[in-house]
């Protein structure tokens, strides 16, 4: 068992080092002799977990966007109506970024870059399927606008990621008061 915990502890020393040097200096400057030296392991170690670092690369973002929608769909309740359960869904996608500022940072590269692979990319968005479900639910209930979910997930939630931008920039105080303004923006560039 400590032997297993030990495996688990390595893994995941090596996700955070990879996290770390893919938002300090992009997917180029996160070698694999740096990863191995911030998460204090040998070089070799890292082939006991992954292939490659593509694979590496790779598995940190499914293990992070796992994570950003787990998040988001907490208390997610079916019986409540869409405009409550997208007001959710969008506040905790908001407190998620607010309060895991490397991993949000980590998925807005990874939405603007290459470095991810289309398919695992595609695995990523599985996460999302409560999201995408609830948006066609509100098509046929005649809420949201007939538009294509790429289009809804543009207006509605991928400004989130310029208002942290702005935000860790200390440009933009993100307060109740600009959230509330945000979700209703989000919300009113897609229902009807």
């Amino acid at each position: 068992m400590a032997q297993l915990q030990k495996s688990i502890d390595k893994r995941t020393a090596l996700l955070k080092a990879t996290l770390t040097l893919v938002n300090n200096g992009g997917i180029q400057g996160a070698s694999m002799a740096k990863i191995a030296k911030i998460a204090a392991v040998s070089p070799a170690t890292i082939y006991l977990f992954f292939q490659s670092k593509q694979d590496l690369v790779s598995q940190l973002y499914l293990t992070v966007k796992s994570s950003f929608a787990e998040a988001a769909f907490s208390d997610y309740n079916l019986q409540e109506s869409v405009e409550v359960r997208f007001k959710k869904i969008w506040f905790n996608m908001a407190h998620y970024k607010l309060t895991h500022r490397e991993e949000a940072s980590f998925l807005s590269q990874c939405d603007n870059t290459p470095m991810i692979d289309e398919l695992t990319r595609q695995e990523g968005l599985e996460f999302l399927t409560p999201l995408f479900d609830l948006w066609v639910k509100g098509k046929e209930d005649c809420i949201f606008k007939d538009i294509s979910p790429y289009l809804m997930y543009a207006y509605s939630i991928y400004p989130m990621a310029f208002l942290m931008n702005m935000k860790n920039r200390g440009l933009c105080p993100l307060d109740e008061k600009t959230l509330q303004e945000s979700f209703q923006a989000a919300w009113d560039s897609i229902k009807v």
